[in-house]
């Protein structure tokens, strides 16, 4: 131990990965230590932070001995980034660790004293895969000699969310970021060089908030957050080859405005075209969202006359896809935007209503099939209590948090027993992934 400006430094062996992505270790102290950028086996120095009665957190100071999963980062930005927090690791190594957090939150939040053997997807690219990304753009102060403010636009620090990565701003020398695809890392260029100084092009406030988003034509749209005022976006749009539509919204509770371009831009997904809107929920790998709707429709083996329940469906692909395999499908959505966007192409055999899932559920039960897709808070318990009542033969919950799906599979255990379990690499180089678990109801 040693100690410089009245910080506390120590060398630690890191022992595995939290699922916040931070590497995990052990002081002297007993007390486990928490430092992001490091990978298993790695022996590292670290400044302590912050501490706790059980638990400490770290700030990495050198790799004293880097352990054999160790690789070198492919993005620049990677240090100080709070976009991604696995580059470091080797991919094969970044399988285990995700499977390692399933299992972890299952035994111990959901209290299952076995699981059948997990299976792992990894989706076909670990870089350029990002079909969206939201960005925050900050206007600091005035620029030289009173002229327009300075802007810096990106992702938040890791560890220092009131500071910001600047992604792209000297294109020669920075390629933005890695993760997105390629077509939209070039956007993102092309808007950064066309917005104008202290970007006047797009609307006032010292905050925004832009969510950039590329369509599988190349097309691309943009959401803007904050702020106030339209700023130039006629002349933003002709400036910006291949952005086809802005759009502004002042605060949460107001419904997004065009601004300029095309109201009615179309994305195709999972083969079937439909309205894209700024707001809309598409899952932002491609390649991943394909494997995983294989993974659904695959597990819930439906046979003609299935009746089957889509809750949480968003727009409705999974519930589409079912229909068309001969089942009869609700969808139970409370987003009304997906909802509209849903209903706008209808399908046959599949039925999109407006709600809360646990307001729906107990009125289109019972059922054969059940999708359960939640969002990261996983499953009202109003939902559990009915899924119990009127247990379907077959239900798939997907899931994006290990720790709500553990929750609500152990409130399930009662009624259903798990048949199978896979996992999706549907973020490669972040602390998520997807979850697709098929349950059986229990026979009397």
């Amino acid at each position: 131990m040693a100690t410089e400006g009245g910080v506390r430094e120590d060398s630690v062996s890191i022992h595995g990965v939290a699922s916040s992505g931070a590497g995990v270790g052990r002081m002297e102290d007993g007390r486990v230590v928490f430092v992001h950028r490091t990978a298993p086996a790695d022996v590292v120095r670290v400044a302590l932070t912050e501490s706790r009665a059980r638990w400490h957190r770290g700030r990495l100071l050198e790799v004293v001995e880097p352990g054999p999963d160790r690789v070198v980062p492919a993005c620049a930005h990677f240090p100080q980034c709070g976009g991604c927090s696995l580059q470091h690791v080797r991919a094969s190594t970044q399988d285990a660790i995700r499977t390692g957090w399933v299992t972890e939150a299952l035994t111990r939040i959901g209290k299952f004293e076995s699981l059948p053997p997990i299976g792992f997807h990894r989706t076909p690219n670990s870089l350029g895969y990002r079909n969206r990304a939201t960005m925050t753009l900050r206007r600091l102060g005035v620029g030289p000699q009173g002229g327009r403010p300075r802007v810096v636009a990106g992702f938040h620090m890791l560890e220092r969310p009131g500071r910001l990565v600047d992604l792209g701003a000297v294109p020669e020398r920075d390629p933005g970021c890695l993760i997105l695809e390629p077509c939209l890392r070039a956007l993102w260029a092309r808007l950064r060089d066309s917005w104008g100084p202290g970007a006047m092009r797009l609307p006032a406030g010292d905050t925004l908030r832009l969510t950039l988003r590329i369509l599988v034509d190349g097309r691309g749209l943009l959401l803007v957050e904050g702020g106030h005022g339209i700023g130039q976006p006629q002349r933003l749009i002709e400036s910006v080859a291949g952005l086809e539509a802005i759009w502004h919204r002042p605060n949460h509770r107001m419904a997004p405005r065009l601004l300029a371009g095309s109201e009615s831009l179309q994305e195709v997904w999972m083969g079937e075209s439909f309205p894209i809107w700024p707001g809309a929920f598409l899952q932002v790998n491609r390649e991943g969202a394909a494997i995983l709707h294989g993974l659904v429709l695959g597990a819930l083996e439906v046979v003609e006359g299935d009746t089957v329940i889509d809750a949480y469906c968003g727009m409705g692909f999974f519930g589409r896809s079912v229909a068309r395999r001969g089942g009869t499908v609700v969808g139970l959505e409370l987003d009304p935007d997906a909802v509209a966007m849903g209903q706008s192409h209808p399908c046959v055999g599949f039925t999109l209503k407006a709600g809360a899932v646990e307001d729906l559920l107990p009125e289109y039960l019972p059922a054969t099939r059940v999708i359960l897709n939640p969002p990261r808070a996983g499953v009202a318990g109003e939902v559990i209590d009915a899924l119990l009542a009127a247990p379907p033969k077959r239900m798939v919950y997907v899931s994006c948090d290990p720790a709500t799906l553990a929750r609500d599979l152990g409130r399930l255990n009662a009624a259903f027993t798990i048949r199978q379990i896979q996992l999706v690499d549907l973020f490669p180089q972040t602390a998520h992934v997807e979850t697709v678990v098929t349950l059986d109801a229990v026979t009397p």
